[in-house]
């Protein structure tokens, strides 16, 4: 009885290893898988800019490759939860904004700051044509020191390069609280484009001019 005894707890022994040698390789193939997926689907993007009114600037970016979400709200001011009207007087210190989600694998930081400088006038405080006020004013907010960098040698470089008669006035700003605007704001030109007087004088020019300047960008 005694040696049945041993017997059983060798086979028992050998078992027991067996099951922990095959449960190492599920868990060694479930993080490759998992290291598989994660090469597979990359990081998200964010990325916050102001360049005058947001319903412009919104509808712009909708349309480049590899932008997967745009959503208009203010940012940059010491009101908390501040409403568009608050915001309007200038007073909140909020700049109306994008807040930009997009793929990296598809559309750079740098190529987002690039339509950003081309599609506004970055040479002008707090001013964006008819639009006058520090809550339409050219600022880059950055969410990490390489956006920093980036930022800040960009804005470097073309003010070198003479690309625009004046000195560029965008400020270059740690990104803060980032309050998404009223809902009626959100996709405003896709929706109201088409019968708002702003719209059609102001904003679909521009987006004519941006179809044409980055063809080669834009979603098909």
């Amino acid at each position: 009885m005694k040696n049945v005894f041993s017997l059983l707890g060798l086979i028992l022994s050998v078992i027991s290893v067996n099951a922990q040698t095959d449960k190492n390789k599920v868990n060694k193939m479930n993080q490759e898988n998992v290291n598989s997926v994660n090469s597979t689907f990359p990081k998200v993007g964010v990325a916050t800019f102001g360049a005058g009114c947001f319903w412009c600037v919104e509808a712009m970016f909708q349309k480049l490759n590899g932008v997967e979400k745009v959503e208009s709200g203010y940012m940059g001011g010491t009101v908390k939860n501040p409403t568009y009207k608050q915001v309007c007087t200038g007073e909140t210190g909020h700049a109306e904004v994008i807040h930009i989600t997009y793929n990296p694998n598809i559309v750079s930081y740098e190529e987002l700051l690039e339509v950003f400088w081309k599609v506004h006038d970055p040479t002008t405080l707090n001013r964006q044509g008819a639009d006058v006020g520090t809550q339409y004013r050219s600022v880059v907010f950055f969410h990490d020191e390489n956006q920093q960098t980036i930022a800040e040698k960009l804005k470097k470089d073309l003010d070198s390069s003479g690309a625009f008669d004046a000195p560029i006035v965008t400020s270059i700003e740690p990104a803060g609280v980032f309050y998404i605007a009223e809902d009626y704001h959100q996709d405003y030109y896709n929706l109201l484009g088409g019968t708002n007087s702003y719209c059609q004088m102001v904003v679909k020019p521009k987006i004519e001019k941006f179809k044409k300047v980055f063809s080669d960008k834009i979603k098909h």
